[in-house]
């Protein structure tokens, strides 16, 4: 019997809980005692205040080799740049604008120093793009490939903060861009991989697939959107990025906010090459948009009296309402009524499934 085995014998597997029901799990009996700790765990950032008219926001993300991303078809210095657009795009969700960042990292000695550099390269670029200041980080060695973690620091007015706890009932769900992109982009270099592993002499075919291969592996941040959102005076009640698929994010908002949620597939924002290759892979194009995740962009909730103030603006469509029920559930094409539920990225229950 190991040493863990004799302190716990209560085996519970991680698989059981989920990702998020692991942190609700592990961190429900801390509560918030500093008066500086305005937010804590349970949305995209922590928001904290000195007491003055402006709070600072700060969130964490990590990524591990062989869990979140493939060397074998990620070029390091996407990889840096991607490392940065999770943790600008949970920042963005509290309305909140990024400012600095810091960066660790656990790396093996089959890394040379220019393949980091490399790394770093996508770093700076991101950096230089959001206007944010890499400010500190550490490194260490690591016997299981390289593992990031980064953290983004935030700031905004008190009043300007968005929660995802605070939607009302008669909301309307809207998300910016189109989804289900990333994860077509993911089908397309697994499949070239899996063709690479069974002849080696193949080149990858990836002509035509810019659009998905770029939402994989150099994803954006919508830092354009609060600021768009500002120019038609309209204030989202709740906010999140989505990042784990559109029925989890939705998830988020309504249970945080104590209500229900309905989404409509023919609402849904899919661009034309998505479409294409769902046809070409044999999937409904409502899978990646609900499961898929890793698209960045912003979903939120606004009042009903503001939706001619969104009204055919091509950056923005309403997927759905909020409800006073808390119940969940996707209107399909047909008008019939189904379960929602989250089944989005899990690294948890995806190791488990493996």
């Amino acid at each position: 019997m190991s040493i863990l085995e004799d302190k716990n014998p209560q085996r519970t597997p991680l698989s059981e809980l989920g990702e998020f029901g692991l942190i609700d799990h592990l961190t429900q009996n801390f509560s918030l005692a500093n008066p500086s700790s305005i937010v804590g765990i349970g949305d995209d950032a922590a928001v904290l205040s000195d007491g003055n008219e402006r709070v600072k926001v700060v969130t964490t993300d990590m990524l591990v080799e062989g869990v979140h991303f493939d060397l074998s078809y990620a070029p390091l210095k996407h990889l840096g740049y991607k490392s940065m657009i999770v943790n600008f795009s949970d920042v963005y969700a509290m309305n909140a604008v990024p400012e600095q960042v810091t960066v660790s990292i656990a790396v093996s000695n089959r890394f040379p120093a220019e393949a980091l550099e490399e790394f770093y390269d996508g770093i700076h670029l991101a950096c230089k793009m959001y206007g944010v200041d890499l400010v500190g980080g550490d490194t260490t060695s690591s016997t299981s490939g390289l593992i990031i973690s980064a953290t983004a620091i935030g700031s905004a007015t008190k009043g300007e903060i968005i929660l995802r706890s605070t939607a009302k009932a008669g909301d309307l769900v809207v998300v910016s861009g189109d989804l289900g992109g990333a994860y077509m982009g993911l089908q397309i270099l697994e499949r070239e991989k899996a063709v690479y592993r069974d002849n080696p002499d193949m080149q990858p075919d990836l002509q035509g697939n810019e659009y998905v291969l770029e939402r994989q592996l150099k994803p954006e941040a919508r830092k354009d959107i609060p600021e768009l959102l500002k120019q038609l005076e309209v204030r989202p009640t709740a906010m999140i990025d989505v990042s784990d698929g559109l029925s989890s994010e939705a998830l988020h908002l309504a249970r945080k906010s104590g209500l229900g949620v309905r989404l409509y597939e023919d609402k849904f924002p899919i661009d034309p090459n998505v479409i294409r290759l769902c046809d070409e892979f044999q999937l409904d194009p409502t899978v990646p948009v609900l499961n898929g995740g890793e698209d960045y962009e912003l979903l939120f909730t606004i009042p009903q009296d503001d939706f001619e103030k969104i009204k055919g603006n091509p950056d923005l469509t309403v997927v759905g309402h909020m409800t006073e029920e808390e119940s969940y559930y996707l209107i399909s094409k047909d008008s019939k009524a189904h379960p929602l539920n989250a089944q989005g990225w899990n690294a948890l229950l995806k190791k488990e499934v493996e």
